[in-house]
């Protein structure tokens, strides 16, 4: 009786198992229902409306080339502290996930070191992006390298007009203002002046002939009968220039061109003072007016010096800037110059191209950042697609002390805007060879 119990209950297994293996199978799930690759928690979604919200999947490292030793490091390191500022508001939320960070090296104002230092940045530290110099030279070397390896280069403080004109390509931009825009914004100030007879005078590298040759075509364009009575140079770090200026004082030239910058700039206006240049002779020199250059000469600074600039932390006196030079004194007790502004700038430019990318990817990040807009301390810049030039404003003014400051500042400020002093797309064109 228990044996047959038992095959009966065998048969009865064995048909339930026949009829759950013949009954209909579940629908299966669609493939859209389940992402590949779920997105990450911390992931923040993109303003581009064209992008979803994804993971980079990690951070993005940034490469700095710049100058930190020597007297050019004082620039150098005004631009990390505005890179910096703007990494901690950027990094509070992330870029689709991710964070910048960034790697930094020391070119000690040396084209050959530069170059070195970023290639080590790429093969050695595989970043995403390279940024810096304020050396002009240093800038269109590691352009070279940056076009051979395909890897995006953003100038922040270099001004020759060559890095986005002559010598431009695909993988070089700039948030800085450069010597073409320079230039004519100076001659334009110049040409509405009655002096006819001038003499150009200026650091014998890269920036200084590049400023002094757009500054006098354009001023030749607007005021034909000018006249160039002669050109001194001196070796970039010249301690005495009194000897120089002192000869061109001799020539007696109705206004002087002066195309100095970085440390020389300080160092030239505490020589037009002493000779008595700025009280006899009218001078132009781009950057003239900026903070960084007058702040260490303090009551010494000369008087009467035509200057052009792109940024002053007084200047345009709107809520964005207040804010921007709030945030930059507390965190480091002095207002932001124009290196901290055009670094600041350079990693809103950063962190918007990626999110409108979405990715990593070089070339798509690239073709986001052409034509793209960020809106910055002075109002919204934009990257022009055709020569990767940030397109800014120009600010002429003339130094005076006043009240306010222990040093002079920019004072009957014109504003110049961006468009009215760039070359052309077609300018650009033809200066490459198109």
């Amino acid at each position: 009786m228990k044996g047959k119990l038992l095959t009966l209950s065998v048969l009865v297994l064995i048909v339930g198992m026949l009829l759950a293996a013949c009954a209909p199978a579940a629908p299966a799930t669609t493939p859209t229902s389940v992402p590949a690759t779920p997105p990450s928690k911390s992931a923040v979604p993109t303003p581009a409306a064209s992008v979803p919200a994804t993971s980079l999947g990690r951070n993005i490292k940034v490469g700095i080339v710049d100058t930190y030793s020597g007297p050019p490091a004082a620039f150098g390191n005004e631009a990390l502290k505005g890179f910096e500022l703007a990494l901690k508001e950027i990094n509070k939320t992330g870029v689709l996930g991710a964070k910048i960070e960034y790697a930094k090296r020391d070119e000690k104002f040396a084209p050959d070191v530069a170059l070195s230092m970023a290639k080590e940045l790429v093969l050695q530290e595989k970043v995403d992006v390279l940024v810096g110099t304020i050396n002009s030279a240093s800038s269109l070397a590691i352009s070279g390298y940056a076009k051979e390896q395909k890897v995006p280069f953003i100038v922040w403080t270099a001004k020759s007009e060559k890095i986005t004109g002559a010598n431009g390509h695909r993988y070089v931009f700039s948030t800085s203002e450069n010597t073409a825009m320079a230039g004519k914004a100076g001659a334009q100030g110049l040409a509405k002046k009655p002096y006819v007879k001038y003499w150009i005078a200026g650091d014998d590298y890269e920036y200084g002939h590049a400023l002094a040759e757009s500054a006098w075509n354009n001023l030749k364009k607007l005021k034909p009968d000018v006249q160039l009575l002669g050109q001194t140079w001196w070796k970039t770090g010249e301690p005495d220039l009194a000897p120089f200026l002192t000869q061109i004082m001799a020539a007696k030239p109705d206004a002087v061109i002066l195309a100095t910058g970085g440390a020389g700039m300080t160092n030239a206006l505490k020589a037009a003072k002493s000779t008595g240049m700025s009280d006899r002779i009218p001078i132009w020199i781009h950057t003239a007016t900026d903070y960084s250059v007058l702040k260490p000469l303090g009551a010494n600074a000369p008087e009467g010096v035509m200057g052009t600039m792109d940024y002053h932390f007084y200047y345009p006196d709107t809520p964005d800037n207040k804010a921007f030079v709030k945030a930059f004194q507390d965190a480091y007790g002095t207002p932001p110059g124009f290196p901290a502004y055009h670094a600041y700038n350079t990693a809103y430019f950063i962190a918007d191209a990626f999110k409108k990318a979405g990715s990593l990817d070089k070339e798509k990040f690239i073709d986001a950042l052409e034509g793209l807009k960020i809106k910055s301390p002075t109002g919204e810049v934009e990257m022009r697609a055709c020569d990767h030039q940030a397109v800014l404003p120009m600010y002429l003014g003339v130094t005076k002390k006043t009240s306010q400051y222990d040093f002079p500042i920019a004072t009957d400020i014109v504003a110049l805007q961006g468009k009215d002093i760039m070359p052309s797309c077609d300018d650009i064109k033809k200066a490459r060879g198109q």
